[in-house]
C-alpha cells in the first residue's frame, strides 16, 4: 500500500515522507521542486518531478506506483505574497487541487488528507480557535485553502471520496538535521538568518495585552505535525470515520519574546531584539485547540519550545 505525498520534497512534506517510512508504509513523492529540494527525498522513495496541474501525470503516477491514498501539500504557501499574486495562487492551489482530484478519480484513488491552513480563519474574534470558529480568510492564500476544503467536500458527496483537512498555524523545528525550513517568510528562518549574518532580530510591537506585551501565536513542531498526517492517512485506510477538518493546535501558544529568548539560548548568540511599532491587523493572541485531533489523530505537543528552536538551529547550522 503506497501513499502519494504531493509537495513531498518540501519542508513539511519531507517530514511526512519520513513519518510514513517510520511506520513501514510505502510512499511516493510528486513535486515540481519550485520550492522543494530533491535532496530532501530519501533515495529509496520514488520522486516524480512534475506538477499537480498535470492531470495525466497525476493519474499515471497513481497507477504506476499502485497508490491507494494521497496526502496533498503541494501549492503556493505564502499568504502575504498571495495578495500581490492572486491569480498564481488560485491556479496553484485551487486549479491544482481540482486537477489532482480529477487524476485521483481517473485512477480510482478514493482517500486524501489535505494540508489546509489556519489562514482560513482570518483574524478570529476568539483567542482559542476551534473547528467551529467561523472561517473568514483575509488573503488569496487563505481563500484558496478554504476552497480546497470545499472541493474535497463536494467530491466526497459526488463520488464517495474519503477525506479530511488539517488546519494549523506556524510549523517550526526540524525532525532531522538534513531537513530545514528554507522559507524566506517564516519567523524561525528569518531570525536565525539574521543572527548568523550579525543582524538584530525585530519584534513588531511590545504593548499588546499579553503577559510580556508581545503577540502570542501557535507554534507546532514539524515532526509532531507529520505524525498526525500519517495517523489521518491510516485512519482513512482503515475505513474509520473522521471529521472533515481538524485543528493541529497547541492550546496555549508562545509569545514572540519567548521565541527570541529561546533563540538566544539555542544559538549562544546573545541579543536584545529591536522593538518596532505594531503591524496593522496583528491580533494580540491566536491559538488553536487540538482536542479533536488529540482524540482521533494521535495529536500531541511532543516538543517544547526549546526543542523546536534547538532543532531548527541544528538544521540551519549544519
Amino acid at each position: 500500500m503506497n501513499w502519494l505525498v504531493t509537495g513531498g520534497a518540501g519542508y513539511i512534506g519531507s517530514h511526512i515522507v519520513q513519518a510514513f517510512q517510520g511506520v513501514g508504509l510505502g510512499v511516493v513523492v510528486l513535486d515540481d521542486l519550485s520550492s522543494g529540494h530533491a535532496e530532501f527525498v530519501p533515495d529509496d522513495v520514488p520522486l516524480v518531478r512534475g506538477s499537480i496541474l498535470d492531470t495525466d501525470l497525476v493519474a499515471a503516477t497513481l497507477a504506476e506506483h499502485r497508490v491507494t491514498g494521497v496526502v496533498h501539500l503541494a501549492g503556493f504557501k505564502y499568504a502575504g505574497v498571495s495578495v500581490d499574486r492572486p491569480l498564481h495562487t488560485y491556479e496553484q492551489n485551487v486549479t491544482g487541487t481540482g486537477r489532482l482530484l480529477a487524476g485521483m478519480a481517473a485512477a480510482g484513488v478514493d482517500k486524501i488528507v489535505f494540508s489546509s491552513s489556519a489562514a482560513v480563519y482570518g483574524t478570529p474574534d476568539t483567542d482559542l480557535v476551534t473547528e467551529q470558529t467561523a472561517t473568514a480568510p483575509e488573503s488569496p492564500y487563505g481563500e484558496s485553502k478554504l476552497i480546497g476544503e470545499w472541493l474535497l467536500r463536494d467530491q466526497g458527496r459526488a463520488t464517495g471520496l474519503r477525506h479530511t483537512s488539517l488546519r494549523y498555524f506556524n510549523v517550526v523545528g526540524s525532525g532531522s538535521p538534513a531537513l530545514f525550513d528554507s522559507s524566506p517568510h517564516n519567523l524561525f528562518p528569518l531570525v536565525l538568518d539574521a543572527l548568523v549574518a550579525g543582524r538584530t532580530p525585530r519584534i513588531n510591537g511590545d504593548d499588546y495585552p499579553t503577559p510580556d506585551g508581545t503577540c502570542v501565536r501557535d507554534y507546532v513542531h514539524v515532526a509532531d505535525l507529520a505524525i498526525s498526517h500519517v495517523a489521518a492517512a491510516q485512519a482513512l485506510a482503515a475505513g474509520r470515520d473522521l471529521e472533515p477538518v481538524y485543528n493541529l493546535g497547541s492550546g496555549d501558544g508562545v509569545s514572540v519574546r519567548q521565541i527570541m529568548t529561546a533563540m538566544a539560548n539555542a544559538t549562544g548568540i546573545p541579543f536584545t531584539p529591536e522593538v518596532a511599532p505594531r503591524r496593522a491587523g496583528d491580533p494580540a493572541r491566536i491559538v488553536a485547540s487540538g482536542e479533536l485531533a488529540a482524540r482521533d489523530l494521535d495529536w500531541k505537543m511532543r516538543h517544547t519550545l526549546a526543542d523546536m528552536v534547538q532543532s531548527a538551529w541544528e538544521a540551519r547550522a549544519r
